[in-house]
């Protein structure tokens, strides 16, 4: 079975668990606490991925960083997937827990990547706009890239709405090549 697929499980499972006992916000936020101290370590990656280092060496490692941080519910999990040999997948159920919970709260993550900071009313027309597209309440990530020089790229899962100077002067550009009237530039 694919890791994809045994990660959906146990993050299905974990869900459902959470919500049964009531800590289902609590969970969220140790699944992305852990998923931010995985991107921000490479060191950790690794071990949780080796297979030489033994489980109990990685429970251990797992217990050191996020035993007092984290609900007892998330320490039991961590326990029961390292005695199960799959601590391999603990990145992607992390992934696919925060995915299965915004579903589940109606929330939809959107990247908006500008030249400059937004100001508040830039940021409330982009969370508007993804409003207007999705229906869902709006989880906005927000990307400073000089390269984009002017206008924004907004992406909103797999779909992406680009409207930088670039892409309209590309398309300007693409309208004159096709006009038979305009010579050649």
């Amino acid at each position: 079975m694919s890791e994809e697929r045994v990660a959906s499980r146990y993050a299905k499972s974990l869900l459902e668990l959470s919500q049964e006992k009531g800590s289902l916000e609590k969970v969220y936020e140790d699944m992305r606490l852990f998923s931010k101290t995985l991107e921000d370590s490479r060191d950790l990656r690794l071990v949780l991925r080796n297979p030489i280092i033994k489980h109990d060496k990685k429970l251990a490692i797992l217990t050191a960083l996020f035993g007092g941080k984290m609900s007892e519910l998330t320490n039991a999990f961590f326990k029961i997937v390292t005695q199960k040999n799959r601590e391999e997948i603990l990145e992607s159920v992390a992934t696919e827990f925060v995915k299965q919970y915004n579903q589940l709260k109606g929330i939809q993550k959107a990247t908006v990547t500008t030249a400059v900071p937004l100001t508040p009313e830039l940021r409330a027309t982009f969370q508007q706009m993804v409003i207007d597209r999705t229906g869902k309440t709006v989880e906005l990530k927000e990307v400073v890239d000089p390269a984009v020089i002017g206008g924004y790229v907004l992406r909103i899962g797999d779909q992406q709405i680009d409207n930088t100077v670039r892409t309209n002067v590309q398309k300007l550009k693409n309208k004159f090549k096709e006009n038979p009237y305009i010579t050649k530039l």
